[in-house]
């Protein structure tokens, strides 16, 4: 599901509480909602509120988190895409197929995104970018080296070739993990209740309806964040692929 599409979903669900909350507040005598009624009802969210906060502010740290680890995922991977090009380009001209089949294997990423959806599936013709790898690392041991230099070149391609084929397989079994639904569920209730005692206590006049409204914007836009970098390569707020465009570029070269 969008992010925009959660945000928006949750925008609702408050402001849907809220007018629950008023239409309630017009049916109920009055002595229901009198001081003391009040202060009990305040008492009462206010177990309610602290534990929704809570909860935001750890989907929020979360998120930032996944967010943050996968711009560290993204800049090390093309860091070590990077050496494996400087290390084959040592050994000698006889790394120039792997060299090319690494090209284009960064040049299909880029074009086809960096996520788990589009990383692990063959595209047409196309192979998937697990069997690409494994073919510059077939390559690698195929080579015959002549002198101990060369030996250990090969031996270094192929453990950072290793590191590239490990960096694609976390981020295929790590792709799903995205949001706890259950707990953000859990959360969008909580803070449906505390906007329904808002109406509940709320004086039907503009100012109070325009400021509940944007509260309750104001929550589904953190929750749309949070939704939003949850999954920190599509939407809105995703990592950046300067690294591997930067990476592209000095590929190849002698």
């Amino acid at each position: 599901m969008g992010s925009l599409v959660v945000g928006g979903l949750v925008f609702l669900c408050l402001s849907m509480a809220t007018s629950i909350g008023l239409i309630v507040r017009a049916r109920l005598p009055n002595h229901h909602l009198n001081a003391e009624s009040k202060d009990v009802i305040r008492l009462a969210t206010a177990v309610v509120g602290t534990l929704s906060a809570l909860a935001l502010g750890l989907l929020i740290a979360s998120a930032k988190s996944t967010y943050d680890n996968a711009e560290v995922e993204m800049r090390t991977a093309a860091a070590r895409v990077l050496l494996l090009d400087r290390v084959m380009a040592q050994y000698g001209p006889e790394t120039d197929k792997a060299r090319q089949l690494l090209r284009e294997l960064i040049a299909k990423r880029l074009s086809r995104g960096w996520t788990a959806e589009t990383t692990d599936e063959p595209s047409a013709k196309a192979l998937g970018e697990y069997q690409d790898i494994e073919a510059v690392q077939a390559d690698l041991r195929s080579l015959a080296p002549k002198d101990a230099a060369q030996r250990s070149l090969q031996a270094r391609a192929l453990e950072v070739s290793g590191m590239v084929a490990e960096t694609h397989w976390l981020l295929v079994e790590s792709g799903k993990e995205g949001l706890p639904w259950a707990f953000l569920a859990v959360l969008v209730c909580w803070l449906a209740l505390l906007f329904a005692t808002f109406g509940l206590q709320a004086p039907t006049n503009p100012t109070v309806l325009s400021i509940l409204l944007v509260c309750a914007l104001s929550v589904a836009g953190a929750i749309f964040l949070i939704s939003d970098m949850a999954n920190p390569y599509v939407g809105l707020v995703h990592v950046s692929d300067a690294p591997l465009q930067s990476a592209i570029e000095r590929l190849g070269k002698p």
